[in-house]
């Protein structure tokens, strides 16, 4: 099958941790290679940003992506593309005049609205997964959230005129529902994780594997809404512990992030800055060490569409205490391997991490489990076999089940 990927602004080359690369440029890329691997003809469309990028680039498996001209080759924040969005679809449009994929998949809203205009005009059916949507976005944020006035329409539109929504939890099937799209319309497929990577027992030489302290990760993107200043309140109720957060831009360019020194100030504020580190960003390769190293991970954002640093830690075999929110829901499964909270609720989660740090016995279990759920339901070969469905399903125009996955 020939299949298109389109995300605008998520490119599976970028390195991860900045402030609009995260999760979703993940999904993309091991989705891709997956797909590639079992013998599809895969191409990923992602905005250029950079007048030195080829054309086209191979990604491990046999997956090819390919950079569109829309908009000034130079990094745009996301929430500034619209603009160029009939631009990356007329591009569209005109490369699948010859051959045209058999299926798109649109990534984020904006890729949505690219795909619409490059597929309408050969009736190719697009698959739509928003990965974050605007009205909880717009709910948790408030009027800090500098979304295009427009996203939450066009998010509605696209997800009513789709062949078909592919959700990535059970939490966005109900938003969705919210918003006019049926839950007839829409397949649930998680995000997945590369269990070989992340697994118990990595080590790298420069993570220490025992301290005098227990310690706590967090990690993603430094961005506001990940949470991690709740995780530093909730750090003065808990005793002997540190808080390590992996995650923005590189070590040396810390000083110069905003909300690395609105994180580190705060810290200070509630003395707890001798017992809060945070690395910036960490080579991918050294990350399983890392969470392998922690006595248990954090991740306590207001609000996650999906979130994979807690199937990172489970495929590690680490406990994860996370915030009862979004996609965390479906993936943690609370005292089991590891716990839910409520959100903001600094109380509830120091009491639920004073639990898990106690009892070294509980913690391995919930470790022990947690990988086996990860091995079950979230490698990336089970994802691919959902994704691969409703591809086949929709390109033969056929009915689907709500759930594949």
């Amino acid at each position: 099958m020939r299949i298109a990927m389109v995300s605008e602004h998520a490119s599976p080359l970028a390195a991860l941790g900045g402030v609009d690369a995260g999760g979703q440029n993940v999904y993309v890329a091991r989705l891709s290679e997956e797909l590639a691997r079992r013998g599809h003809d895969v191409t990923v469309y992602t905005r250029r940003d950079s007048t030195e990028l080829p054309d086209r680039v191979a990604l491990p498996g046999g997956a090819v992506v390919e950079h569109v001209p829309a908009g000034p080759p130079e990094p745009v924040p996301k929430d500034e593309l619209l603009p160029y969005m009939p631009a990356f679809g007329a591009y569209l449009a005109r490369v699948w005049e010859d051959e045209p994929p058999q299926a798109v998949h649109a990534h984020f809203w904006m890729s949505g609205l690219a795909a619409r205009t490059g597929a309408g005009p050969h009736d190719i059916p697009v698959v739509q997964t928003f990965h974050a949507l605007g009205t909880v976005k717009r709910r948790h944020q408030g009027h800090e959230d500098t979304s295009p006035a427009e996203r939450v329409s066009l998010e509605r539109q696209l997800g009513r005129g789709c062949a078909r929504v592919l959700a990535t939890c059970t939490d966005e099937v109900l938003e969705l529902a919210d918003m006019g799209v049926p839950p007839r319309r829409v397949s649930v497929v998680p995000c997945g994780v590369d269990v070989s990577h992340f697994r118990p027992g990595a080590r790298a030489a420069d993570i220490p594997a025992r301290r005098e302290r227990h310690r706590l990760l967090a990690c993603g993107r430094l961005v506001r809404r990940k949470g991690y200043d709740q995780a530093i309140r909730a750090l003065t109720r808990i005793p002997d512990t540190e808080l390590v957060v992996a995650g923005g831009p590189p070590p040396d360019l810390l000083g110069a992030e905003p909300e690395a020194r609105r994180l580190l100030a705060l810290a200070d504020r509630h003395g707890v800055a001798d017992r809060v580190r945070l690395l910036g960003a960490v080579d991918p390769a050294r990350m399983p060490a890392l969470i392998g190293s922690a006595d248990a991970v954090l991740c306590t954002p207001t609000y996650e569409p999906f979130g994979i640093v807690p199937l990172e830690a489970m495929a590690c075999g680490v406990p994860v205490v996370a915030t009862d929110v979004g996609g965390h829901r479906d993936t943690v499964s609370d005292g089991v391997t590891g716990r839910l909270v409520p959100a903001a609720d600094l109380g509830a989660i120091a009491e639920a991490v004073r639990d898990v740090l106690a009892d070294e016995r509980l913690r391995r279990t919930m470790g022990a489990i947690g990988r086996d759920r990860a091995l079950a339901r979230y490698t990336w070969q089970r994802v691919a076999d959902g994704v691969e469905e409703v591809y086949q399903r929709v390109t033969a125009r056929d009915e689907i089940p709500s759930e594949v996955a």
